[in-house]
Order: structure tokens, then C-alpha cells, then sequence
């Protein structure tokens, strides 16, 4: 009787090893995701063009309906409890208004997904659409830096010394080592925020022939401009002198022209870009339209990518009841 039982548990104990075997191979250990993409479909390649806020859903699956970012880019996650075995095909529903609704079957979770969505007929109207002619213009603005000359700065000094005095134990020397000689230095302030450039210094009066600068921060003075200089006969005066720059920062206005692919125009623009604007000629009349933080445009939807780069990229859709000429 004890030997049945014993063989009982056992066969049950087999059998929950198998189970569990087979389900950690058929079931993820994990939620499982699906990565993929959605454009509009053309073909062209090159008009494929992503498109943002597209609802995705999982057919028959309780994982939460998902959009579509900016770049066209989404992720769908798999509850564990949906018990889908790796590779596993399922059925995604994508949604947009504007476009046909899609279905992808055999979709697999190892596999990058790009869902091709065909844009609906322009629906008829009695009154004709909006026309905006395709010669868009973007305007921004980059603050750029611009140095001003301001003024200039001179300034004299004296090192005073007497000739013909042999160096012996004495420092500093001649550049021979034969007569003692003296140095002096001199500095000039540009004031704050300002700067130096064209910095120069020369002996102007004494036995210049027997002078020297030894040394300054000509190359890169900043604010704060320094010499010093050697005379190893009599007394010389010198003179330092420099152009004061002080730098203003400008708002250079610059245009670029987007690119039109039927109802969507795309443009790129720099990460330093400012107070962007598009301007365009509506039912025969140009307007300014800024464009601000939130993208809004009364006759388009756009949407903004930032790159790796800080670059930006700008696509804008037109709404209904508006066409490009």
C-alpha cells in the first residue's frame, strides 16, 4: 500500500516537472513587446513618411491600446498572463483618422514591425478646399555672438636702470651675462565684461637697442592684459597698448523652404533654432503663422522629432478642408 502511494506521488511529481518545463518553454519569462513603426504608405520610398498618433491595439488582447510617437516609432507589451509562446504570430490594429484602418496578421515578437497606412480620398464638398500655395517659407532666428570694438587701451611704463654696470653676482643680466640689468611690468584692464585683442608693447623711448619684452599674455589676453620687458643700459619707457572688444549678442534671422510630399510638409532645423514661423500664402493671402512650443497651426498638425544631434525635425500634415497648390 505504501509502495502505490510512493509511486502515485511520484508519477505527480513528474508530471508537475513536465508542466513546468513546458510552460517556461512556451511562455515568455517575461511580458513580451513588439517594436515597430508606422508610415504612410506610397510608392515612393522616399515619401514614406512617418505618422504620429496612430492607435495601435493588440487584437483580442487585454494590452493597453499604444500611439505612435513623433517619429512614427511604438512598443506594444504582451501581459504575461496572455500565456504567448515566443514567436507566436499576433494580429495588430492600427487606427488614424485620415487613413485606412489596418490589420497586420502573423505579426512575430522577434521580428521589427512597419505598419503602412493608405491615406483616405479627400472627401467631396461643395465648397472647394482652402488652397495654400507650396511656396512655404520657415523663418527662425540663432543668437549669435558678435565682438564690438569699443574703444582702445594704451598705457606707458618705465624700467629704470643704469648702463654699463658689469652683472658679476647681480640678477637679472643682459642676454650675454655682461651687464646688470632690471625688469619691469606693466597691466591693463579692459573692464568686465570686455576683452583685449591686437595686444602689442614696444620700447618707445631710452636705449631701445638694448631693451627687450620678455614676456605677456598677447595671444589670448581676456580681460586682463600683462607685460614685462628688460633693459640692460638706462632707463627705457615702453608702451602697451590694445584693442578693447566687448561682445554683443544678435538674433540673425534665417529661412528654409520644406519639403512637400502631397499633404505633408517636413523641415529640419538646427537645436539653437528660436521663435519659429511659417510663413505661407493662404487662399491667395501670406501670413505669418508662429508656430510656439505646441505646434499649433490652424490648417496642419505637426509634430516634432529632436535627434542625437539636437537637430530638429518638423512634420506637418494638413487638416481637412485644406490642399497644397
Amino acid at each position: 500500500m505504501n509502495g502505490r502511494r510512493i509511486l502515485v506521488q511520484g508519477v505527480l511529481v513528474g508530471v508537475a516537472v513536465a508542466g513546468v518545463a513546458a510552460l517556461a518553454h512556451f511562455v515568455a519569462e517575461g511580458p513580451s513587446t513588439v517594436r515597430g513603426a508606422v508610415i504612410m504608405a506610397d510608392a515612393v520610398p522616399t515619401r514614406e513618411l512617418p505618422l504620429a498618433d496612430v492607435e495601435i491595439t493588440v487584437v483580442g488582447s487585454t494590452a493597453p491600446m499604444v500611439r505612435s510617437d513623433a517619429s512614427g516609432f511604438f512598443t506594444v507589451t504582451i501581459p504575461l498572463r496572455q500565456l504567448v509562446r515566443r514567436g507566436t504570430p499576433l494580429s495588430l490594429s492600427f487606427r488614424h483618422p485620415g487613413y485606412q484602418a489596418l490589420e497586420l496578421h502573423d505579426v512575430a515578437l522577434n521580428k521589427l514591425c512597419i505598419a503602412r497606412l493608405t491615406p483616405l480620398p479627400s472627401p467631396s464638398a461643395s465648397a472647394p478646399a482652402i488652397a495654400i500655395n507650396k511656396n512655404v517659407v520657415v523663418k527662425y532666428s540663432i543668437g549669435a555672438t558678435t565682438m564690438v570694438n569699443v574703444g582702445s587701451a594704451v598705457k606707458t611704463f618705465d624700467v629704470v636702470n643704469s648702463g654699463n654696470r658689469p652683472c658679476e653676482e647681480h640678477r637679472p643680466c643682459s642676454p650675454d651675462g655682461r651687464w646688470a640689468a632690471a625688469i619691469g611690468s606693466a597691466t591693463l584692464d579692459a573692464g568686465w565684461g570686455n576683452e583685449f585683442r591686437n595686444a602689442r608693447a614696444s620700447c618707445i623711448a631710452g636705449p631701445c637697442p638694448f631693451t627687450r619684452i620678455e614676456n605677456g599674455n598677447f595671444d589670448s589676453p581676456g580681460q586682463t592684459l600683462h607685460v614685462s620687458a628688460i633693459t640692460w643700459s638706462d632707463t627705457a619707457t615702453f608702451l602697451l597698448a590694445a584693442e578693447v572688444y566687448r561682445p554683443v549678442v544678435t538674433d540673425l534671422t534665417r529661412e528654409t523652404h520644406p519639403l512637400i510630399f502631397g499633404r505633408v510638409m517636413t523641415f529640419t532645423l538646427p537645436g539653437t533654432a528660436e521663435g519659429v514661423s511659417i510663413q505661407a500664402e493662404v487662399d491667395k493671402t501670406t501670413i505669418v503663422f508662429p508656430l510656439g512650443p505646441a505646434l499649433l497651426l490652424d490648417w496642419a498638425d505637426c509634430h516634432m522629432v529632436v535627434n542625437k544631434d539636437q537637430t530638429r525635425v518638423y512634420r506637418c500634415e494638413l487638416k481637412a478642408g485644406y490642399r497644397f497648390l
